[in-house]
């Protein structure tokens, strides 16, 4: 989003309008990382020169009247991208809002939050189908948010369908970009309809970003985009970039009223039992993984450990990879097409496709979670539950510093700040060799048997003391609310 590589372009409407020649794509990874924040750091250079910003509100207005919002995604890889943008949208719901959820692929919702009938180009979902008592309190929640919340088939057709929405009467008064989504047919199709009636009222775009601990979140949350949106005639348009983020000074994370009381509420062995998991006190794992050179030790490890375990496997790329390797690795004893197979030390049981409360509940049942991407990472924050996070890997290792910039805000013990660092093969610092898959820094010890008797303790104690401090900030759907509501007012 550099001034420097915009470049004028007409679009179906017949409007000069500004289109991103710079674009970020989770699909190619190689500069995605780098090149974002490359962007981010120039915009944010600009602004400080063009204007002074005043600080953020940090609570909503006492009075905000509901608003009617259309949230855009576009699904790139591994379904965090609609994960995210459908937790913000029913939350938002919670709070009164109307909401819209503009999505070019909606059939992980199917699964992620269903009933969804993904094939149809417009659907109001219905609610989640947990049904222990912790599930069924946020069943009837998720309902009644659900009910706000319509889904549309992003599609070529898509702006024109949302333009008759709006010349038929619809609201229209904030536009959320998920992870900076290119929404320029959309503003056009606006344009369009507002030069013809010679009406134009205030739209705010949000481009919510990825997340992340690195310095520069907090220096450019908030700030204001200083590409002029051309197309948007008298200021009409304005757009903002919202960080989430792990401090006090960007954007917070997502989280749902009512959540660390639904997990209090949360019955282990009722859950485990539901689904036909035959628990007997032993340690509990799950496994939501990409693609890892670590997993092989890591299931070697817990087979000749000296404590029973059960790994609990998502379906999906986690599955896929523990049944290839079972395939290809001499574990005779295992069956990697069945259900669940056991050992003497080591039982896995693959699971079937989880919705969102549901993959919440399983990070809660385990005593040791390992997660995947940035929604996951979230939840498992939130679990307070020992885990390991694998981050969405750069093929320049750009990855590196954002997996770094965490641990310095997690502050783990050193056990399991190496097992972060062997689970993404990251060197254990600056100068040092890399850590071997599953071997602490100085190679004398697993990380499995470091997590045993008071090193667990010491995990559980940091990970409760990281959900503390973010428990103390206010979440990132009442921070975006605030911030809309300020934005609007002084505009």
């Amino acid at each position: 989003m550099k001034p420097s590589t915009s470049s004028g372009r007409t679009d179906l409407y017949g409007f000069s309008i500004w289109a991103q020649t710079a674009k970020h794509h989770k699909s190619k990874p190689t500069n995605n990382l780098r090149t974002r924040q490359t962007e981010t750091r120039h915009e944010a250079a600009t602004i400080q020169r063009m204007t002074s910003l005043a600080p953020l509100s940090p609570q909503p207005p006492p009075h905000t009247e509901p608003q009617t919002w259309d949230i855009f995604c576009k699904v790139i890889d591994n379904f965090g991208d609609i994960g995210v943008c459908w937790r913000l949208a029913t939350q938002l719901a919670q709070r009164g809002q109307r909401v819209r959820l503009w999505v070019d692929d909606a059939q992980a919702l199917d699964w992620m939050a269903p009933p969804c009938p993904a094939a149809s180009p417009e659907y109001v979902s219905g609610h989640s189908a947990s049904l222990d008592d912790a599930g069924r309190a946020a069943a009837d929640t998720q309902r009644v948010a659900n009910q706000s919340v319509q889904v549309h088939i992003w599609d070529a057709d898509a702006p024109k369908r949302w333009l008759a929405m709006l010349q038929g009467g619809a609201a229209s008064d904030i536009w959320v970009e998920g992870f900076g989504c290119d929404i320029t047919e959309f503003i056009a199709a606006y344009n369009h309809m507002a030069l013809t009636l010679g009406k134009f009222s205030l739209k705010t775009v949000v481009n919510l970003e990825y997340l992340s601990a690195e310095g520069f979140v907090a220096r450019t949350h908030g700030l204001e985009s200083p590409i002029k949106l051309q197309f948007a005639p008298h200021g009409s348009v304005r757009k903002w970039f919202f960080y989430p983020g792990f401090t006090a000074d960007t954007g917070g994370l997502l989280r749902e009223t009512g959540l660390i009381e639904r997990q209090a509420a949360f019955d282990r062995a009722q859950w485990l039992a539901m689904h036909n998991i035959a628990w007997q006190g032993e340690r509990l794992v799950s496994l939501f993984c990409y693609d890892n050179a670590a997993l092989p030790g890591l299931l070697t490890q817990l087979m000749e450990g000296t404590e029973r375990t059960t790994l609990l496997v998502t379906q999906g790329k986690a599955a896929a990879a523990v049944r290839s390797l079972l395939e290809t690795v001499n574990f005779e004893f295992l069956s990697p097409m069945s259900a669940s197979y056991g050992h003497s030390m080591l039982s896995i049981v693959y699971l079937p496709l989880l919705n969102q409360t549901d993959f919440d509940h399983l990070l809660w049942a385990c005593d040791l979670n390992f997660v995947r991407g940035e929604d996951s990472l979230v939840r498992a924050l939130w679990a307070g539950k020992p885990f390991v996070w694998q981050i969405y890997p750069q093929d320049d290792g750009a990855h590196h510093a954002k997996l770094q910039a965490f641990l310095d805000w997690l502050s783990p013990p050193a056990a399991w700040r190496a097992a972060f660092l062997a689970w993404n093969q990251r060197p254990n610092g600056a100068g040092e060799q890399a850590v071997e898959p599953w071997a602490c820094g100085d190679g004398s010890d697993s990380i499995l048997a470091a997590w045993q008797g008071s090193d667990l303790s010491a995990w559980q104690s940091s990970a409760l003391s990281a959900r503390g401090r973010l428990l103390a900030q206010d979440d990132l759907c009442s921070q975006l609310l605030a911030f809309v509501a300020e934005k609007r007012l002084k505009s």
